[in-house]
Order: structure tokens, then sequence, then C-alpha cells
């Protein structure tokens, strides 16, 4: 029975009676039943200041839960804090908690929580919380340190494959409290949007401001978003889709890759000026829209980047299909016009999750299969974004799906080599509709030097 917080005190009277131990005051839960049977607490205790956002908060993640399949349920009283309770939730959304709100013991069972698997979501002041408790902090990613006024600023959406940013335009203009933070999580976290500093008065973080980020840390997920101070933001269509994604993410619905990101350099950045290193070969080509993705059309063909070869290097790009699609990401191979050249010299790392072990998403097409186990953990669906790592070290290719390992391949034929090529991405044919985006690269050193 889901306890609520209409117990009358007759109810209360024969629960000690009975001698049980008394449980925390749970609001109602989303009406609707799940569809996943996943769990989501959202947690709004304060002990400094109180926004009054957080009941509009509550009732919008309750929302959220009717239209994700998740259910939701919520309190104030830290009584909800003990492993047994705990264990019933994917994750615990920390909505605009202020203080000290956790006991020593509520803590303890809150980091067993974690390295456990579950899910913190983190929503504005929930970075101003829990000062001195060093988890807490590593989880939320950075405290909060100061902000000005309330007013509209640009946001840089960074990572537009993740499920909280994937709908979102590379520039978000919106209205909010925007926090500065005593520290920069991008080296510990995945940043997923920043502030435009300069698009408003008051950012201290000399340029580099995050106000979104996810992270894997201590076994668990954990996603922070700095917007929600205002009322309006909970009935911001924008917003809620953001919020959903960063939910979705840490309860295990949608995948991605959220392990650091830094030195990367973009090779298409989707603006029509990116693509002047790139060659069309073969028939066919990629059409490019106004929010910068690029989409196949017709094939067989390549579209390659032919403005220098690569040797050692770290390839990360972002790729969505429609429905039952092929496509693919070379590597390894010498210029040409010929599409066949790059399927003759070069590795295809395969996107088609229908076809034989060999020739299926995360596949080095017909020469070795990916871990299947994993890649179909990692898997987003049709409809959904992915984002491949492939790190090419010598004559070793290795490739992460949506920041998980899934292949580990050696060349060890004499007619190919990793060791020095171009990149392309495959168009597959007439019926075959696949999506790019944000295709960047690192250099790694070269073995030998």
């Amino acid at each position: 029975m889901r306890i609520t917080g209409r117990l009358t005190t007759a109810v209360v009277g024969a629960a000690l009676v009975l001698g049980c131990v008394s449980q925390p005051a749970l609001s109602q839960a989303s009406g609707k039943p799940d569809k996943t049977g996943k769990r989501v607490l959202v947690f709004s205790r304060t002990a400094g200041f109180r926004h009054d956002s957080i009941p509009e908060g509550i009732e919008a993640v309750k929302r959220l839960g009717e239209q994700g399949g998740f259910t939701v349920d919520a309190t104030e009283d830290a009584k909800a804090f003990t492993p047994g309770h705990l264990k019933r939730y994917d994750a615990v959304v920390f909505l605009s908690t202020t203080g000290d709100v956790l006991d020593p013991a509520q803590q303890r069972a809150f980091e067993d929580y974690i390295r456990k698997g579950g899910g913190y979501v983190g929503v504005h002041a929930a970075a101003d919380t829990e000062y001195d408790w060093e988890f807490y902090g590593g989880l939320a990613g950075a405290y909060f340190e100061s902000h000005p006024e309330i007013q509209s600023a640009r946001v840089d959406v960074e990572d537009r494959a993740h499920p909280a940013t994937s709908e979102l335009a590379r520039t978000w203009e919106r209205t909010d409290e925007w926090y500065n933070y005593r520290s920069d999580p991008r080296d510990r976290a995945h940043v997923l949007a920043s502030l435009d500093e300069s698009s408003y008065t008051g950012g201290t973080m000399h340029g580099d401001h995050p106000i979104a980020w996810c992270q894997n840390y201590r076994g668990g997920r954990a996603f922070y978003t700095g917007g929600g101070h205002t009322k309006e933001s909970y009935a911001e269509p924008a917003f809620l889709r953001h919020l959903l994604g960063g939910i979705r993410w840490t309860i295990g619905d949608a995948q991605a890759d959220c392990r650091p990101e830094n030195g990367y350099r973009p090779l298409f950045d989707g603006t029509a000026g990116s693509l002047s290193g790139w060659k069309q070969a073969g028939p066919g080509s990629f059409a490019l829209d106004e929010d910068g993705t690029l989409t196949s059309t017709g094939g067989m063909g390549l579209l390659w980047y032919a403005e220098r070869t690569y040797q050692a290097y770290s390839l990360k790009l972002d790729w969505k299909m429609a429905g039952d699609d092929n496509s693919g990401v070379f590597v390894g191979f010498p210029p040409s016009d010929d599409p066949w050249s790059a399927v003759d010299n070069g590795y295809e790392i395969q996107i088609d999750a229908t076809d034989e072990p060999d020739r299926t998403t995360g596949a080095v097409y017909g020469f070795q299969s990916a871990d299947l186990k994993k890649r179909d953990r990692a898997l987003n669906p049709p409809g959904e974004w992915n984002t491949y790592e492939i790190r090419v070290e010598g004559e070793r290719l290795r490739i992460w799906l949506n920041g998980v390992q899934i292949n580990d391949f050696t060349n060890t034929d004499p007619a190919r080599s990793l060791r020095d090529g171009h990149l392309g991405i495959q168009n597959h044919g007439a019926d075959d509709q696949v999506s790019f985006r944000d295709i960047r690269i690192k250099e790694l050193p070269v073995e030998g030097h």
C-alpha cells in the first residue's frame, strides 16, 4: 500500500499500536500506471532559502511521469532516505533543496543507493545543498556561488545527442535565475549546455559557464540542470523536455555518453561552412537542415573528409536512424572519388541493428561483431540519437556506443592499415535514412613519436 501525506490520527495510532515503523509522508503519485516499472522520488526539503516554484516543480515532474511512463512520489521528509525505502526508486530528484537536508545516517543510505546504481537528478538549488558533504558535492558536480537578477540569457547546447538536449536548437534563449558555481565541473562531468556570459550580466565564470551536465558517479547516474528557479520554467515546453530527457537518462530509459569530453575540435559543427573540407564520392548526398543535422539521401555514396588524413585519434559523432536503416562510418582509407575504395581499403563501423552480427551496429563490417549484449544495453532505438567514439591507435580500433565500449579490433590484414587514412560517413541507398550531428576529433599521440 502506498502511504500518502493524508494520514489520519487514527491510522497513525493504529500503526504505533501494531509496532510499525513510521514511513515518510509521500504526496499522491502520478495518476497513470507506469509503463516501464520505473519509479522516481521528488525530494524538496529546504533548510535555507525556499523557492516558491517548488509546488509547480513537483506537479511538473508528476506530469512528466505520466508522459514518460514512470511513477512519481514526492516528499519533504528526510525519513525517506533509508536503504529499504530508497531501493524502491530508480532516481531521486533533488528539487531546489537548500542547506543541510539529511543527517549522517540518511547520507550514508543515499551514498549506498548511488553506489548500487541509483540515480540523482539535481534541479537548480540542488547545487545550494549539503556543502559539508563531499560525496554530494561530487554527485551534484558543482556548488552554488552567487547569482544575478532574473534575466534572459543565451544557452549554448554543447551535446545534442543526450536526451536532455537532443530536441533543443544549438542556441537556446530563455529567462531564469542563472547560477554562478564555485568550480567548473567540466573536467569531472560531461557538459550538456553552457551559458554565453556575453548574453547577460552577472556571469562570473570567465567564459566557461556550464549550466547542465551529466556523469556516471561511483556506480550511479547523475544529471544536473541549473534552470528551474521560476514558476514559469515548469510551464515552458523546452525546459520540460530538457528535464524529462535528464530523468529518462538517469533512470536508464535512454542512453548517452556522459564521460567528460575535452580537447575535441569540430570537423562538422552543423554549419554549411564546416562542410568545406568534405567531398561527396559516388551517387546520392547528405542534406543539411536548419538545426545542423546531416541526413543521407540516395547512394551508395560516401561523404568523406578530404582536407587531411589522420593517424591516431578519437573520433566522436552523433547519429540517428529513422527506422530499419543502413549506414556506416569509414576510417583508414586512401583518397578517392570512388566510394568503393573506402569499402575495399578501409574499415566500416556499421550502423544497422538488424543484420548479421558482423554487419550490425557496432561491428567492424565483415570482420568483427560487437559485444552484442553490451551493444543492446547501450543502443537507443530508431528515432533517438546515439553517440559513437571510434578510437584508432596504431592498428587497434576500439568502439564506444553511448559511453560503453562494445568492440576492440586489431587489423592484421597486410593490404589495409589504420595508421593513416581519411574518415567518412556513408549514404547507403534510397531506402536508408540516417542522420548525423557534431562530428569532432581529438588527435592522440602517435606510436613511436
